[in-house]
């Protein structure tokens, strides 16, 4: 992959979801490197079809067009929140990442990632969702004391356009590194490693990811494989 991230840029006031937009550009031909960003959305989405909440103007809401993606590019899943939780802690911050893909400070969560594409025709389009000036009252009532932002994290509201050019910036710096840097710096924030787990079928202890990305989990049974699927993590004992 190569170029630039950022432009060409599209920016609406409000579209229902920039990943919509930004694949349907990718479909007319829209170069690598193409973003499409949104104050506010309405009808954003999260993984498994969740939709996803932002206040307008208060969040980060981020999609970009890669292409000329290959086997070597197997890792992308890893690579892109290993990017976002990068871009965070330059803003005073050290945040973790549940798995796959969502960035966590503490036991909130901070940035959701979804990608979407064709990897048969060789790109893809990740998106991202990033609480930057959200307060905590700000937050719908089913998200307070999950969801978590910038400002509620540091006290500073950073402002989304500074955001969004850190997080081009350490994406870029990842979409170019090697399977074996981007699994190490992931591993270095595995946000579940050590922790007891449930996924639909199964419970077991977090036990790191190999090298495909996939969950490695300790059961009663034996060591499991998740390659896909929702995990939830089970509050610790006191």
């Amino acid at each position: 992959m190569t170029g630039q991230l950022g432009r060409p840029r599209l920016h609406f006031r409000l579209t229902d979801s920039t990943n919509a937009r930004a694949r349907e550009l990718a479909l007319a031909g829209a170069v690598h490197g193409t973003i499409v960003t949104a104050a506010e959305q309405s009808a954003g989405r999260g993984r498994h079809g969740r939709g996803w909440t932002a206040p307008p103007g208060r969040s980060l809401l981020l999609s970009v067009v890669v292409r000329g993606l290959g086997l070597g590019d197997a890792l992308l899943p890893l690579a892109v929140p290993v990017a976002v939780a990068e871009a965070c802690d330059a803003f005073g911050l050290r945040s973790a990442i549940k798995w796959p893909n969502d960035v966590w400070v503490g036991e909130h969560k901070l940035a959701g990632i979804l990608l979407e594409g064709r990897p048969q025709e060789g790109w893809a389009v990740i998106g991202i969702g990033l609480n930057v000036g959200t307060a905590a009252e700000d937050f719908p009532d089913e998200l307070r004391g999950v969801a978590t932002s910038l400002f509620s994290e540091t006290g500073v509201d950073p402002g989304v356009e500074p955001v969004l050019a850190e997080v081009l910036a350490r994406l870029e710096q990842q979409l170019a590194k090697g399977a074996q840097d981007v699994l190490e710096a992931w591993r270095s924030r595995d946000r579940l490693l050590g922790r007891v787990v449930r996924w639909d079928g199964g419970e077991g202890t977090a036990a790191g990811i190999d090298a495909s990305g996939a969950l490695l989990v300790d059961t009663a049974s034996g060591r499991v494989a998740l390659d896909a699927g929702e995990v939830h993590l089970l509050p610790r004992l006191s």
